[in-house]
């Protein structure tokens, strides 16, 4: 079976987010058919901002590891690491060249605002043609900009679309209703159920930051633990996000 055979609406595939060699391979090692990485986690090891384009070499030297493991792999790549479609192309070619089943291409930038369509278009044309399945995401729930369905429309060329931040079933189901494409969401604790999520037609649930996120919450449970403190909280990802750097170092 095929990674694009994975995406079935109505039977979505679950896309456990990995940050290193050892959370992608506990999760293989659970039967996890395919794992993707998270941007957040990788750029967090490393001491990077997230989002910001600072961990191209991180995530390839990642997604070279992880593919050992013998599981289908998609990869964060961000916004492509950048604006210029040669240069993404060639990315998503050496990814596919590494046996990377598929890529992730975000349109939202670190200033908050969304990449033009236009250009994001050409971006995602570019990542395509090399074999791998391209997840075209829109930031436009997560930013709180832009239209969600004029960005679906307008991505209709990629393999998929994912759009985070997308919680309300009925608005689910008119974006899976607005495009022939697999629609991925992220998983949210708070939010639809995966049976939910299965009903209203979604293709792929992934859940993004949170395992790594959860598993920060773990290690320090256990720590303030030893010293008699209560457990904390799951952090959130604006949490994470002002303990990194800024800026690339």
């Amino acid at each position: 079976m095929s990674f694009r055979d994975l995406h079935r609406p109505g039977d979505p595939l679950l896309l456990p987010n990995a940050w290193d060699y050892g959370s992608a391979a506990v999760l293989a090692a659970h039967g996890f058919a395919a794992i993707g990485t998270t941007s957040l986690g990788v750029a967090a090891a490393y001491g990077k901002p997230d989002a910001a384009g600072a961990t191209r070499a991180e995530t390839i030297e990642l997604a070279e590891t992880i593919r050992e493991l013998g599981v289908m792999v998609t990869v964060d790549i961000e916004g492509g690491f950048s604006d210029d479609p040669a240069e993404v192309s060639d990315l998503v070619a050496g990814l596919a060249a590494l046996g990377v089943a598929g890529v992730n291409l975000e349109d939202g930038r670190p200033d908050g605002t969304l990449r033009p369509i236009e250009l994001h278009q050409r971006i995602i044309e570019a990542a395509g043609g090399h074999g791998v399945f391209v997840n075209a995401r829109t930031d436009t729930c997560w930013l709180g900009t832009g239209d969600t369905l004029a960005r679906v429309r307008a991505y209709g060329h990629a393999d998929g679309v994912f759009v985070p931040g997308l919680n309300d079933l009925g608005e689910i189901a008119r974006v899976v209703a607005t495009t022939p494409l697999p629609l991925n969401v992220l998983y949210q604790p708070d939010g639809p159920t995966l049976d939910q999520l299965a009903g209203a037609g979604v293709a792929r649930v992934s859940t993004g930051s949170l395992l790594y996120r959860a598993a920060l919450q773990g290690a320090l449970a256990t720590a303030l633990g030893v010293r008699g403190e209560p457990a904390p909280h799951v952090p959130s990802y604006a949490e994470i996000t002002a303990l990194l750097p800024q800026n690339e170092p």
